[in-house]
């Protein structure tokens, strides 16, 4: 074959893929004999090898929300029980039972609900 002939045919072998999307990091994750028997069969069932499942299961699962911090407990602990108040007159008035209100609980009521929106974007309230 004469060099002419090698240039026009090419190398042989897998074209190279997009740059972009190579993987070049590796994480090391140890596991017990008995979680690599879970994993690999796991694997198995979606075709995949324990590598490319671990990878698609990390990266498609919505991770549990991060904690809440103290303040915003607190607050969630008051709002939930002034949710509670709230529904038990909205049911009420629903069915067609009267329901007497004091306009100055109604205001405190608001006030409080104020304060707890505030609370909850950490905004203190000082009044």
């Amino acid at each position: 074959m004469t060099a002419e002939a090698a240039v026009r045919k090419g190398r042989g072998g897998r074209p190279k893929g997009d740059p972009s999307a190579v993987r070049t990091s590796t994480i090391g994750v140890r596991v017990s004999v008995e979680e690599y028997a879970m994993l690999r069969a796991k694997a198995e069932q979606m075709g995949l090898t324990p590598a490319q499942w671990l990878r698609e299961a990390a990266l498609s699962r919505r991770l549990p929300s991060p904690p809440v911090p103290a303040i915003n407990r607190e607050q969630y602990a008051e709002l939930a029980r002034l949710s509670a108040n709230l529904n038990q007159l909205a049911h009420a008035a629903n069915a067609g039972q009267p329901v007497m209100v004091a306009d100055a609980l109604l205001q405190r009521l608001a006030g409080e609900v104020g304060r707890l929106r505030l609370a909850l974007i950490g905004v203190v309230d000082r009044s």
